[in-house]
């Protein structure tokens, strides 16, 4: 039989490699101004000349996908890494340290998770108005509580083994112990989890583009394409047709590649068979 573990591997890759590359690519070249209106060639469906067609406002579709990607991948990249450095720090100092230190910060955080994490964000929203930044915080924040939970459910594992014990006997300080020997150990669950968050991100953030709190016109966006798409899809159906399925491909593809990190970090999962 196929390797399938093998195949979803590769399959996740392509995808998210598919992505990254358009990200890459609008950096410098799009086929069109994603932002550049041309009423005459407004609702033109796909062609040779417009491959995805064009908008309402007569802008190339391929083209505002193409800068969408960069938008997405930005946003989910730099929300992803506020949460686990944030997170990290507040996880494996609290797990370290215990005692009441770590209480309060589970309160903190436990008040945080109370709350959904897409709901959060629309709160942080509507607070710092919408913006790149705006949104890269505010999901950063929301992601923050769950990334530290892993991180000090890790480090409880870790503080009573030998290798931690024999440094701190050696008389090495906390922070040397917890620099050098604990938050290395908890790399692998934390770069598995990163990969769904990853994803969770681009979907948060297409959502709230979608309800108009992400990254504001007229820069393209998948979520905000699908927003504009509402009413025109009796005429135009390719507006949603191509975000749509761009958001579905990268959710596919990150998944898929998640699945496959966490296949090569847990070696519980060597050896098993699909």
């Amino acid at each position: 039989m196929p390797d399938l573990k093998r195949a979803n591997a590769m399959i996740g890759i392509c995808l998210v490699g598919f992505v990254l590359l358009l990200a890459v690519v609008s950096l410098f070249y799009t086929p069109y101004d994603p932002v550049d209106a041309d009423f005459i060639a407004k609702f033109q469906a796909p062609s040779a000349q417009h491959w995805f067609g064009t908008d309402e406002f007569g802008r190339d579709v391929l083209s505002r996908i193409m800068a969408g990607a960069g938008v997405s991948v930005a946003v989910s990249g730099g929300s992803v890494l506020f949460a686990l450095c944030a997170g990290t720090l507040i996880g494996v100092f609290g797990g370290y340290l215990g005692g009441w230190t770590d209480r309060v910060i589970m309160v903190f955080l436990e008040a945080l998770m109370a709350f959904p994490g897409l709901l959060l964000a629309l709160g942080i929203m509507t607070v710092v108005g919408p913006s790149k930044f705006g949104v890269i915080l505010a999901l950063g924040l929301a992601y923050t509580p769950s990334v530290a939970r892993i991180a000090r459910g890790t480090v409880f594992s870790l503080r009573q083994r030998d290798f931690v014990i024999a440094s701190q006997a050696m008389g090495n300080s906390g922070l040397w112990t917890v620099l050098r020997h604990v938050m290395p150990n908890c790399a692998a669950p934390l770069i598995v989890f990163s990969a769904t968050l990853f994803g969770s991100a681009l979907l948060a953030e297409s959502a709230l583009s979608f309800l108009g709190l992400g990254v504001p016109a007229p820069a393209a966006t998948w979520g905000g394409m699908l927003s504009d798409s509402r009413n025109a899809m009796d005429q135009a159906i390719w507006l949603a047709l191509f975000p749509g399925a761009m958001i579905s491909l990268a959710l596919l593809g990150i998944n898929l590649l998640g699945d496959a990190v966490r296949d090569m970090l847990d070696p519980r999962m060597k050896g098993v068979a699909v």
